[in-house]
């Protein structure tokens, strides 16, 4: 994030706060995590990105919400995506540390962003019924949020 994002923009560094992937002990991360969140009175401005099975943070397809920052496996479709990232296939991560759908929902503002090749999960969200089966449909219920949906790669 602070390479490809934060670092390109106009943002104090010590104003954003990501949960440490790197921490073997990803219970105590997240309980970290949460608790930065929590410290700080909640998240003023949600950037997320859309997977193509409607994943928002890496909250994959499920039976439920999930409330707060959490472990996820992820799925098949999602390590696929991801591993372009990656020289190789075997070093793409299979879990993810990930803020839950209820802290995101708490946040003030939300900006989902997605490319033309996302048009399709976009629409199911945004205008589909309100399942877990697509996470980001919950967005439908926030009362500030914004889709950007680019026409170019």
């Amino acid at each position: 994030m602070n390479e490809n994002l934060f670092s390109k923009v106009n943002i104090d560094p010590a104003k954003t706060n990501l949960p440490d992937g790197t921490n073997l002990d990803t219970a105590a991360e997240c309980a970290r995590y949460n608790g930065i969140i929590h410290k700080l009175g909640g998240i003023d401005l949600q950037l997320l990105g859309i997977g193509h099975n409607g994943h928002i943070g890496f909250n994959e397809p499920t039976d439920n919400f999930p409330a707060t920052v959490h472990t996820v496996q992820l799925t098949e479709s999602t390590i696929n995506a991801n591993s372009r990232l990656f020289e190789r296939r075997e070093d793409v991560p299979t879990q993810a540390i990930t803020m839950g759908i209820g802290t995101i929902m708490k946040a003030k503002k939300i900006l989902l962003i997605a490319g033309p090749d996302k048009a399709e999960i976009v629409e199911k969200a945004c205008f589909g019924k309100v399942t877990p089966e697509v996470p980001a449909s919950v967005l439908q219920l926030h009362p500030d949020v914004t889709v950007i949906l680019s026409a170019e790669k």
